[in-house]
C-alpha cells in the first residue's frame, strides 16, 4: 500500500511540475538552460583541476620549479569557467524564481476569481479560514517544487555526462559511479515516500489552523462578551500543537535522511579513491584522471541534492494542488446572460417573483436540502415602497438574495421589468439594482473609497448627495479628514449606525432603479430611518426615486411602505397595506406589536445612541 502511494504521489507529483512547464515553457527553457551550462562546466571544471595536479602541479613537484605561462593558462581556464558558471547558476536561479512567483501569483487571482464566481450556497459549504490557505498557502506549496525543478533537470545531464565520462575513462571507476548514482536516486525516493504522509498532514493542519485563528479575531466580540478567551486559546493551542507536532515529524524525517544524502557521495569519492589507487597503480589511469574523477565526484555532491529537493517537496506540492483544484474545478457558479436594460432609462425598475421556490444546498452534496421559500408571488411595482415582514427564519433574506441574484430559485421565475435576472449581464444587473446587507461591511479604506468603490461617474458631487440621502454627511463631515478619512478594517473607527449609513450611501450613489433593504437601518434612530426612507422616496436633488424593497421590523418603517408583504414559514401568507394587515391577519398584529414593544424597551434603556471613536472622548454623535 505504501508503494502504491508513493507511486501514486510521483506520478501526480510529476504531472504538477508538467503543467507549471506547459504554463511557463519559456522561462523554464531559461532557467534549464543556465543549468544544464552549470551542469556540463562542473564536468569540464573537474577534467581541468586533474590536469592542473597531473600535468602542472605533479610535474612542477618533480621538477621543482613551475612553468609561468602553463600556470597562467590554467588559472585562465579556472577563472573562465567558474564566470560562466557563474553565468549558468544567475540563469538558472533567476528562472527558476520568476517562475514560480508568476505560477504563485496566476493561480492566486484564478483562486479569488473563482471564490467570485461559485455562489454563496458553496461558500457555506468552506470556511473562511481554508479558503484563505487555499488561496495562499495551498497556492505556495503547490509550485514550491518550482524553484529546485531547473536544477534537478540540469543535475540529470550532469549525471548523464559524468557517468558518459566516467567510461571514457576507466570501466572500474565508472562501476563505482554507477552504484553511487543509483543509491542517491533510491534513497531520494525512500525519503519521498516516507515525507508524502507528513507533509500533506501538515498542510491539511496549516488550513485548520487558519480557520480556527480567523473564527477567533473575527468573532472577537463574542468570545470577550462570552468569557471565553480561554476556551479559544486552548482551542487554537491544541490545534497549533498537532501543527507542531506534525512539522517536527517533517523535520525529524529531515534529519535522518539529510546526514545520508551528504554522506553518500563523499563515500563515493573515498571508493573512487581507493579504486583508483590500484587502477593506477596497475598502470591503467594517470594522475589527471585520478584527480578529475576523484574532483567530479565531490563537486557533485551538492547538485544531487536538488533532485532530492523535488522529490522531497512533491508530496506537498500534491496536497496543495489537490485543495487549489478543489477550489477551481468546483461546480455551481452561475452564468450570467446576455439580454441588457437599458441603461438611458432611470425610471424606477419593476421587481416581480412568479411562484418561486427555494432550498439551499446542504452541507452535505448527496443530502437534499430542505425548503425555505415556495410558491413565493409579489411585485414590486415601479416607484413603490414594499415592506417585507415575518417572523425569525421566515425567509426574508433569502428573498432579498433572490431579488439581486445572490441565489437562483430552485424552480420559478424573478423578474426585473419583466426579464428573467438569470438572463441579464452582470452589469445590466449590478447597474439596475443595488443590495443594502443587514450587516453593513466596509472596507479599511476611506470614507470616498467605501462609497464609490472606483466606479466611474460617481465624483465628489454625487457622493455627498447620497451621503445626505442616507442621513450620513452631517457625521462624514466632522471626521477629522472627511472624505478622506480612514475608517479602520470593517469600519472599526465608526459606529454601527455609521458604518449602516455608509453602507447605504454606497448604494444609493450607484442610482440603482431597485433597492434593496434587508434591515439595512436597524442600528439607526427611528427619526433617522424615517427620514432615509422618505429621502429615497423622494430624492431632494431631483433624482428619480428608487423602487424600493425593505425588510422591516419597526412599526414606522413598515407604515411608510405602499404595500405590506406578510411571510411565515417561507410563504407569502397576506399582503395589503399596513392597517389592512394590522385589521385582518392576528400573526401580524401580534408580530408588529411585539416589534413595537421591544423597540420601546431598547428605547427607554438607552441614554445615547453611539459614541464616535473618531472624536474626543466628549463627544457624543447621536443617531438622531
Amino acid at each position: 500500500m505504501a508503494s502504491r502511494t508513493s507511486r501514486d504521489v510521483l506520478g501526480r507529483g510529476l504531472r504538477v511540475l508538467g503543467r507549471a512547464i506547459r504554463e511557463q515553457p519559456r522561462i523554464f527553457a531559461v532557467a534549464v538552460t543556465g543549468s544544464v551550462l552549470f551542469g556540463l562546466l562542473v564536468i569540464a571544471s573537474a577534467y581541468v583541476v586533474g590536469a592542473v595536479v597531473g600535468d602542472l602541479v605533479v610535474p612542477a613537484v618533480e621538477r621543482g620549479s613551475v612553468a609561468t605561462g602553463a600556470l597562467a593558462l590554467a588559472a585562465a581556464a579556472l577563472f573562465g569557467i567558474s564566470v560562466l558558471r557563474v553565468v549558468g547558476i544567475f540563469g538558472r536561479r533567476l528562472g527558476a524564481g520568476y517562475m514560480q512567483y508568476r505560477l504563485q501569483a496566476a493561480y492566486r487571482r484564478r483562486v479569488t476569481r473563482r471564490y467570485l464566481d461559485l455562489p454563496l450556497a458553496w461558500h457555506h459549504r468552506n470556511s473562511t479560514g481554508t479558503l484563505l490557505s487555499n488561496a495562499n498557502s495551498d497556492v505556495e506549496a503547490a509550485w514550491y517544487p518550482i524553484a529546485p525543478l531547473p536544477f534537478a533537470v540540469g543535475t540529470l545531464v550532469m549525471l548523464v555526462g559524468a557517468v558518459a565520462s566516467l567510461f571514457l575513462t576507466d570501466w572500474a571507476l565508472a562501476l563505482v559511479g554507477l552504484a553511487v548514482f543509483p543509491a542517491l536516486f533510491a534513497l531520494n525516493v525512500v525519503y519521498s515516500r516516507r515525507m508524502a504522509p507528513r507533509q500533506a498532514r501538515a498542510q491539511r493542519l496549516r488550513a485548520e489552523v487558519s480557520g480556527i485563528a480567523h473564527e477567533s479575531f473575527d468573532g472577537a466580540l463574542v468570545v470577550k462578551t462570552m468569557g471565553r478567551e480561554s476556551q479559544e486559546t486552548a482551542r487554537f493551542g491544541a490545534r497549533a500543537g498537532e501543527l507542531r507536532d506534525a512539522l517536527i515529524s517533517v523535520g525529524r524525517l529531515r534529519g535522518v535522511f539529510d546526514p545520508m544524502l551528504e554522506t553518500l557521495p563523499s563515500l563515493g569519492t573515498l571508493a573512487v579513491l581507493v579504486v583508483g589507487a590500484i587502477r593506477l597503480r596497475q598502470g591503467a589511469i594517470t594522475v589527471t584522471e585520478l584527480v578529475s574523477v576523484a574532483f567530479l565526484f565531490t563537486v557533485l555532491a551538492f547538485p544531487v541534492r536538488a533532485i532530492g529537493w523535488v522529490l522531497a517537496e512533491l508530496p506537498r506540492s500534491v496536497a496543495g494542488w489537490d485543495r487549489v483544484r478543489r477550489v477551481l474545478d468546483a461546480t455551481g457558479e452561475m452564468p450570467y446572460g446576455n439580454v441588457t436594460l437599458d441603461p438611458a432609462v432611470r425610471t424606477p425598475a419593476t421587481l416581480g417573483f412568479t411562484d418561486v421556490h427555494f432550498a439551499y444546498e446542504p452541507a452535505e452534496a448527496h443530502l437534499p436540502g430542505a425548503e425555505v421559500l415556495g410558491e413565493v408571488t409579489f411585485t414590486v411595482p415601479a416607484g413603490k415602497t414594499v415592506a417585507l415582514v415575518g417572523p425569525t427564519g421566515a425567509g426574508k433574506s433569502t428573498i432579498t438574495s433572490l431579488a439581486v441574484r445572490l441565489v437562483d430559485p430552485r424552480t420559478g421565475r424573478v423578474t426585473l421589468d419583466g426579464v428573467d435576472v438569470r438572463d441579464l449581464t452582470a452589469a445590466s444587473l449590478a447597474g439596475t439594482v443595488a443590495l443594502v446587507a443587514q450587516v453593513p461591511f466596509v472596507f479599511d479604506d476611506t470614507v470616498r473609497a467605501n462609497i464609490t468603490l472606483d466606479r466611474d461617474g460617481i465624483g465628489d458631487d454625487e457622493v455627498w448627495a447620497a451621503l445626505r440621502l442616507a442621513e450620513a454627511d452631517g457625521f462624514v463631515a466632522a471626521l477629522p479628514d472627511g472624505l478622506d478619512t480612514m475608517v479602520g478594517e470593517r469600519g472599526t473607527s465608526l459606529s454601527g449606525g455609521q458604518r449602516q449609513r455608509l453602507t447605504l450611501a454606497r448604494a444609493i450613489a450607484g442610482r440603482p432603479r431597485l433597492l434593496v433593504l434587508d434591515d439595512a437601518t436597524s442600528a439607526v434612530d427611528p427619526r433617522v430611518e424615517a427620514a432615509i426612507l422618505a429621502g429615497l422616496r423622494a430624492p431632494d436633488d431631483g433624482g428619480a426615486p428608487a423602487s424600493i424593497l425593505v425588510v422591516a421590523y419597526r412599526r414606522a418603517t413598515i407604515a411608510l411602505a405602499d404595500e405590506v408583504i406578510y411571510v411565515e414559514h417561507g410563504r407569502v401568507v397576506a399582503r395589503g397595506t399596513h392597517p389592512e394587515l394590522l385589521a385582518t391577519v392576528p400573526g401580524y398584529a401580534d408580530l408588529v406589536t411585539a416589534y413595537e414593544q421591544a423597540e420601546q424597551e431598547r428605547e427607554q434603556n438607552r441614554t445615547y445612541d453611539e459614541v464616535t471613536p473618531m472624536t474626543s472622548g466628549l463627544e457624543i454623535e447621536v443617531d438622531r
